[in-house]
């Protein structure tokens, strides 16, 4: 059996070609993570939430890359079953509740860390170096950009050629600039002109320094964008807040929260650096696209699945964070901590394992 893992990943999907691609996606996502934290010697473990899977489609562990007797990342598929799923609201018209199913991982866990983060993602060297090294501290959660790339990507090149495809060919980037963090989010000009990114700041700078910082500051400043995508702290600090809100919704904005319960519970927030990104493969039917398309596309979207508003997150962001204190909503048994499901482990050098 491999040593203890240092960081858990923990990811939600089914095998049902959601955005098109799919399954080229997640053989990308974990061919890189493979990949990556042998180069690194990262001992990780990934952590498969396989939600409702589709009946006749063959079940994650059995279409995507296994590690070989030499590397360092586990691979660990629970499968959440269809029985769970449709006893949830609005089943019919969601086919995966995201943050649930990253909760059943979160809960899961057996790293001292976790990061969550979504299937359809490289990560760059520069984050797997960070992350390989003892740099997360307890107090902190991280979070790092999400660089948006074609969705033509190579599959089959090897994981250096993507990553240098994917740092040539970044469409749009989420996130704010670590170094300006009271700033909306990053505007590209900020990366090559620093002097506008330090001009625009400094109010709300010198207000921090003297200790008037307003609350209106300390939201501005949350990094709120992508957040599914790279938000890392420890099992204990995801424990601490009750892991994702587990509302019976369209995932989007519950990411967010998670921010404002981590802040409002005293943890630093970490903003790693410009290289310190993950890619993101576009693909048909996530929100940024139809969200910067078309607003009739969007409305009727909207109509499909409900959904938290911004103005909604943002009132409970200050709620939280002027109280200092998590406004709970989860049962003591969140992620499904008491429930048994089966689960396919496949660690470096040895045979599939099925527990349950």
């Amino acid at each position: 059996m491999s040593e203890n893992p240092r960081i858990s990943f923990v990811v939600a999907s089914r095998n049902d070609n959601h955005g098109g691609d799919m399954l080229k996606r997640m053989r990308i996502f974990t061919k890189g993570l493979l990949y990556q934290c042998k180069k690194f010697k990262l001992r990780a473990e990934v952590v498969f939430v396989e939600w409702n899977p589709e009946p006749g489609k063959d079940l994650l562990h059995q279409i995507l890359p296994g590690p070989k007797p030499d590397d360092y990342l586990t691979i660990r598929y629970v499968v959440v079953p269809n029985q769970i799923h449709h006893e949830l609201k609005y089943s019919d018209r969601i086919p995966l509740f995201q943050m649930i199913a990253k909760n059943v991982g979160i809960r899961r866990a057996q790293a001292p860390f976790v990061v969550c983060t979504n299937v359809d993602l490289l990560f760059s060297d520069k984050l797997m170096k960070f992350l390989s090294g003892n740099n997360l501290e307890n107090d902190n959660y991280y979070r790092a950009n999400r660089c948006d790339i074609p969705r033509e990507i190579d599959s089959s090149m090897p994981v250096n050629d993507m990553l240098a495809y994917s740092k040539k060919n970044i469409i749009q980037r989420l996130g704010k600039d670590a170094n300006f963090p009271e700033l909306q989010n990053t505007d590209i000009f900020l990366y090559h002109i620093p002097l506008v990114g330090r001009v625009l700041s400094l109010p709300a700078k010198l207000r921090k320094l003297m200790g008037k910082q307003t609350l209106d500051d300390m939201i501005a400043s949350l990094d709120l964008s992508a957040c599914g995508d790279f938000t890392c702290m420890s099992k204990e600090a995801w424990t601490r807040i009750g892991g994702y809100y587990e509302l019976e919704a369209y995932s989007i904005h519950i990411d967010s929260i998670a921010i404002a319960c981590a802040t409002a519970s005293g943890l630093n927030q970490v903003i790693l650096g410009k290289g310190e990104v993950t890619y993101h493969i576009s693909h048909d039917d996530g929100w940024e696209v139809y969200d910067l398309s078309n607003p009739i596309t969007k409305m009727f979207k909207d109509l499909e699945r409900p959904c938290v508003e911004w103005n909604t997150l943002i009132e409970l962001c200050r709620k939280m964070i002027a109280q200092k204190e998590v406004i709970q909503i989860n049962k003591s048994d969140w992620g499904f901590v008491n429930k048994d499901f089966k689960e396919y482990q496949l660690f470096p050098g040895e045979k599939l394992r099925e527990i349950n």
